[in-house]
């Protein structure tokens, strides 16, 4: 293993569960709540995400820490209410983006990373000018249910043991800047 795929594959931290909420029906308000039960290929009970093993957004996820960010950016003094923000579990302590292509645990419950959750243009429309481009890099992720089970305020979030990672374009990039050093 390479010396940047041991790091990849070494994620350290464990975070925790600061927040969690569901939306019975679209475009209404967020539930908070101290615990849900995650159904595999179904997504949160309570929330309205389409079930099925090829829905990727199954469960959507934010860093905790990106509430201030956000509110910074859109010139509040107050971090954003998760809720506002309309992801289901808000995980502090451990940066979301070292979960890309990876399984992870989450009080009983085992979730797959899928993608990142881009803003959408609802947010801007709820939240006022701006929200969009706040959001940027800071909406989170997508994930789908492994294994089923219970999620509650607090729960620890930990990552898989990986022996290998392998993300295809950091690859690329690397044997494309070999084979232009190598004179191919």
């Amino acid at each position: 293993m390479s010396p940047l795929q041991e790091l990849l594959a070494d994620v350290p931290q464990v975070g925790q569960v600061r927040w969690i909420g569901v939306r019975p029906k679209a475009r209404e308000a967020m539930l908070e709540v101290e615990a849900v039960e995650a159904r595999r290929e179904a997504g949160l009970t309570g929330d309205h995400s389409r079930p099925g093993p090829r829905n990727a957004r199954q469960v959507t996820l934010i860093q905790w820490e990106h509430l201030a960010v956000v509110a910074a950016l859109l010139g509040r003094d107050a971090p954003m209410p998760p809720s506002e923000l309309r992801r289901n579990i808000a995980v502090a302590g451990i940066n979301l983006f070292s979960l890309k292509g990876r399984r992870f645990r989450i009080g009983q419950a085992l979730l797959e990373t899928t993608g990142w959750c881009q803003p959408c243009a609802r947010l801007e429309e709820r939240l006022g000018r701006g929200t969009f481009q706040a959001m940027r890099g800071h909406g989170g992720i997508t994930a789908r249910v492994i294994e089923g089970g219970i999620i509650r305020l607090e729960d620890a979030v930990s990552v898989e043991t990986l022996e290998t990672i392998s993300d295809p374009q950091d690859n690329d990039a690397r044997q494309g800047w070999r084979a232009r050093l190598a004179g191919r």
